[in-house]
């Protein structure tokens, strides 16, 4: 006998079964940071660090190059003289303890500088920079003046000798001016001055260059001349070039020999011009142009008797056209030691004359 098949009770086909997790230790929460200060950047510090070694050796090379300039000066006038035993030899000895002296001192130094290990970075700029102030002091001083003098004409050899020369020339030249004539023509020169400045300005001139050219021709009285010098700057012949040159930059057709302007400003070009001709030597510049375009100019009186300097062209010389330059130089300096110093100076008194031979000539 069949029996009705028994049923269980299904659970519905979307059911879902609900699986239940056990809680699990909990992971600890990370602690707070503590706030750290930054480090300063590598970049500051670098600066910092070249800025100092900068500084220190900066200080060493203006000491030593000083010292050396210094010794050397003095040694040469102090053993000058061609005798082997009594001169160079005993120079030759004393360079070489100069070398030796500088060497034992950058290494003490060096040494100092690992003595001190951190502070080094420091204290060594400062000891540094405070030689060179106290070099800088003993700079400005009258000695070092006169070392650097031999020290110039001891590097410089001929070259230097013929220029220290001349230049004593100059300052001798000076020395002879009564200082009331000079004062009279620092006096007439103050009604010119903005004028010669503005044509030294125009065409890279010193200024007191050209009131020095301005006294030797007329003594800022301008004029015409029985030689054909015309104006304040006694101007005769003068290239075409010149000319054309001076009227551009003036923008005027033709410039006025009679307006002090025109006459500074064609005067400015001129020497420019001779100057470059003369490769930049001033005594030669100031000679070509004194003696001008006449009979080929200086340049071929030059070639005509094998002079390649205003040493050796001196002696074929007349005496005006010879003793220009001088005249113009000492003139030159003479305002120059108005403009630094508000007055002119004796050079034979007390320590004038290295007073006025550290000022220099003007263009020199």
């Amino acid at each position: 006998m069949n029996k009705p098949a028994v049923t269980r009770n299904q659970e519905p086909d979307n059911a879902k079964a609900v699986v239940k997790r056990k809680p699990g230790p909990r992971s600890p929460r990370p602690a707070a940071r503590k706030s750290a200060k930054a480090p300063p950047p590598l970049q500051s510090n670098f600066r910092r660090k070249l800025l100092l070694i900068s500084l220190e050796v900066l200080g060493l090379v203006i000491t030593a190059v000083s010292t050396i300039m210094f010794m050397l000066g003095y040694s040469a006038n102090w053993f000058s003289g061609t005798s082997f035993f009594g001169s160079l030899l005993p120079f030759a000895i004393g360079v070489l303890g100069l070398i030796l002296i500088v060497a034992g001192f950058l290494i003490g130094w060096w040494k100092l500088r690992k003595w001190l290990q951190d502070d080094a970075l420091i204290w060594l700029p400062f000891m540094s920079i405070s030689l060179a102030l106290i070099i800088g002091w003993f700079v400005i001083q009258d000695e070092f003046t006169l070392a650097f003098g031999n020290f110039r004409t001891l590097v410089g050899g001929k070259q230097e000798a013929s220029r220290v020369t001349l230049a004593h020339q100059v300052y001798a030249a000076y020395r002879r001016y009564k200082s009331s004539q000079l004062q009279r023509l620092v006096s007439r020169s103050i009604e010119y001055n903005p004028v010669i400045e503005e044509a030294a300005r125009a065409y890279g001139i010193n200024p007191n260059l050209l009131q020095g050219i301005a006294a030797a021709e007329s003594s800022f009285m301008p004029r015409d001349s029985g030689d054909g010098g015309r104006g304040l700057f006694q101007i005769t012949l003068v290239p075409k070039a010149i000319m054309n040159q001076v009227s551009r930059r003036l923008d005027v057709d033709k410039p006025s020999l009679l307006n002090s302007r025109h006459n500074a400003f064609i005067a400015a070009a001129t020497l420019k011009y001779y100057l470059r001709q003369m490769n930049n030597d001033l005594f030669l510049g100031l000679l070509a142009y004194n003696i001008g375009p006449a009979n080929g100019g200086l340049r071929f009186i030059m070639q005509q008797y094998g002079a390649n300097d205003f040493v050796t062209i001196q002696p074929y010389l007349q005496v005006l056209p010879r003793d220009y330059p001088i005249r113009v130089l000492s003139y030159s300096l003479a305002f120059r030691i108005w403009q630094k110093e508000g007055k002119l100076l004796a050079y034979e008194e007390g320590n004038n004359a290295i007073r006025i031979q550290r000022l220099g000539i003007p263009g020199l």
